[in-house]
């Protein structure tokens, strides 16, 4: 029984930390997105092919409007086309205004706000994995094992769950060619 228990509460891990079912849970407001571009195909670096895709998407943040905690499934670079925006990472807000760049990892939980009166427009260029589908702000990883653990209550409130998670989801290293 004990073995079948577990058996069931790592299947439920896998199926939350999968995001797949969990996407729709970052709290937002006033914002929208449009994929512009993507592609699989990586040229030179081949190993890359079919197993990931870089993306291009356009989000509109109108006035007021916010993007709760989250993550990132993968890694990217954020321009700012027109506006500003307040992003908070570890306890630090940060304004970045028309023409800024920045640089997000996709491991660190952030949150994402225009507090203007005009609309903010940012282009994010980002590497997912190639089957993705949705956006990439996924709940913080965890806010999703606090949803696993309260949701498998045969396993009794005082029970430990222990993974070998990493830290964070960085991507593969890159081979450089020369």
């Amino acid at each position: 029984m004990k073995r079948l228990t577990l058996f069931v509460a790592f299947v439920a891990l896998f199926h939350v930390v999968g995001y797949s079912s969990a996407q729709q849970s970052v709290e937002r407001k006033g914002v929208a997105a449009t994929v512009k571009l993507g592609g699989e195909n990586f040229g030179f670096l081949s190993e890359l092919n079919g197993k990931y895709k870089l993306v291009a998407t356009q989000t509109t943040f109108e006035p007021g409007g916010y993007v709760g905690e989250h993550n990132h499934v993968g890694p990217g670079i954020r321009y700012v086309a027109s506006g500003e925006i307040t992003l908070v990472e570890q306890g630090k807000a940060r304004i970045y205004k028309a023409g800024d760049y920045f640089y997000e990892t996709g491991a660190i939980t952030n949150s994402a706000s225009n507090k203007g009166g005009s609309p903010t427009v940012l282009i994010t260029f980002e590497i997912l994995p190639a089957d993705w589908k949705g956006g990439s702000g996924v709940p913080p990883k965890s806010k999703l094992k606090v949803r696993i653990l309260s949701s498998l209550p045969e396993l009794g409130p005082n029970h430990r769950f222990h993974t070998r998670a990493r830290a964070d989801s960085r991507a593969p290293a890159v081979k450089r060619v020369v």
